[in-house]
């Protein structure tokens, strides 16, 4: 990285030759922490907030340039070190935040090219280095999980949008509100109720999501439910419900007539999830303290398990260096223990559905084919429809290409 002409240097030049300096001088230990720190979010949000230096911009910025180094990190890692911010830059291109740093100081760089291929071609060529993008994946990713071959896999180096499920009948006020405040969205073409956002922005804080018009959910989750077809007026219970994201998806798609029951082991996030129970003026979910009787049996059970997260990689791109084999097995058992303890609370005829944000065919598949040698009483059924899904005979396989979403695996289990 060579300074911006300093005669004259124009403000807004020697701006932003500091801001990539600056991140130049945090970068080690912030690519550091992420193969090393459990919760990198948390880490980074902390980092960049107590340094007085950063406003708001800049920690959005500094926090834009940092994930894009994580997605490449093994390509960042084998630069000379002069040239690792300026990479991460030039990695960087679909960060609306950094437009005015690449257009000052990227002025000798070609646009990305849009293959991971031509990328790592170019950086060979300019930097003197044999990087591969083989080097972006763990080792295990090719056993695990075999369908993520060429586009497929390049998916998962990318930014998932985020993704809107839409919580009442109407949904012109939400597509009114967002056309009035200029946030370009598309709609699926086969879920009515969910939508893309096209560009960053904080519809968190926003009026109808406070009004419960709307929760953050990626399409990857909502698809679970939409494979599952729960029917109107059943009793469900959801075992693993977290924050709650499925859970009201769940009881929108039971209607007034069926109820969901959910609990987590996390005490904090059953808070969660009655404090967006509430927001969605949702009536039919009863939040039940871990280990609680509820209405069993049930129409159908819902294990959304604990998992490595692999799925999630394209916004936690930090999990893909701390994902190891190890990992798998002990989640694996972990989720078969789940499974099996929820077993007996699934009605005969009815259904449990065992879903992860996993990629690995050990928490997935080996997961489902252990379970159902231990409890010959289930079996698998096929979904209705696939959704442009990967359908296979332990389950079914939602994957970024398809949707734009994060990755998820889901198995509907039907007990005799």
């Amino acid at each position: 990285m060579t300074s911006p002409d300093s005669s004259p240097r124009s403000a807004a030049s020697h701006r932003s030759f500091r801001q990539l300096e600056v991140f130049g001088e945090l970068l080690h230990s912030l690519t550091t922490a992420a193969r090393r720190e459990a919760n990198f979010p948390l880490f980074l949000q902390h980092r960049l907030g107590r340094d007085r230096r950063f406003g708001s911009r800049d920690r959005r910025l500094y926090r834009a340039l940092t994930y894009a180094a994580v997605r490449h990190l093994p390509w960042i890692e084998a630069a000379p070190p002069s040239a690792r911010a300026l990479l991460s830059l030039w990695l960087a291109a679909d960060e609306p935040i950094l437009a005015s740093l690449r257009g000052e100081l990227l002025t000798d760089w070609p646009p990305l090219p849009a293959s991971p291929t031509d990328q790592v071609a170019l950086i060979n060529e300019r930097l003197g280095l044999a990087l591969t993008v083989d080097q972006l994946f763990p080792d295990w990713l090719a056993t695990e999980a075999p369908a993520l071959a060429g586009p497929e896999r390049d998916r998962l180096l990318t930014r998932s949008p985020l993704w809107l499920r839409l919580q009442t009948p109407d949904p012109q006020p939400v597509l009114t509100w967002l056309a009035t405040e200029g946030i370009p969205f598309r709609r699926h073409p086969l879920l009515a109720d969910a939508l893309a956002l096209l560009i960053e922005t904080d519809v968190a804080s926003s009026a109808l999501h406070e009004a419960g018009a709307f929760e953050i959910q990626d399409i990857g989750s909502q698809l679970i439910l939409a494979l599952a077809r729960p029917q109107p007026g059943t009793r469900w219970l959801d075992a693993c419900a977290g924050a709650g994201g499925k859970t009201l998806q769940l009881a929108r798609r039971l209607g007034p007539t069926g109820s969901v029951d959910a609990t987590d082991i996390r005490p904090a996030a059953l808070a969660e999830l009655r404090t967006r129970a509430t927001r969605a003026k949702v009536t039919n979910v009863t939040v039940l303290a871990p280990g609680a009787a509820g209405h069993r049996p049930y129409d159908g059970v819902l294990v959304d398990a604990p998992c490595s997260g692999s799925g999630t990689w394209r916004r936690s791109p930090h999990l893909r260096w701390r994902t190891t084999p190890a990992e798998l097995r002990r989640q694996h058992e972990r989720q078969l223990a789940i499974l099996s303890a929820h077993a007996p609370l699934v009605r005969p005829g009815g259904r449990l559905i065992y879903a992860t944000c996993s990629l690995a065919r050990t928490e997935n598949e080996g997961t489902v084919a252990a379970f159902l040698s231990a409890n010959p009483e289930f079996r698998v059924v096929p979904p209705v429809e696939a959704l442009g899904c990967a359908v296979n005979e332990f389950g079914t396989a939602i994957l970024p290409a398809a949707h734009d979403g994060d990755a998820f695996f889901v198995s509907l289990l039907e007990r005799s």
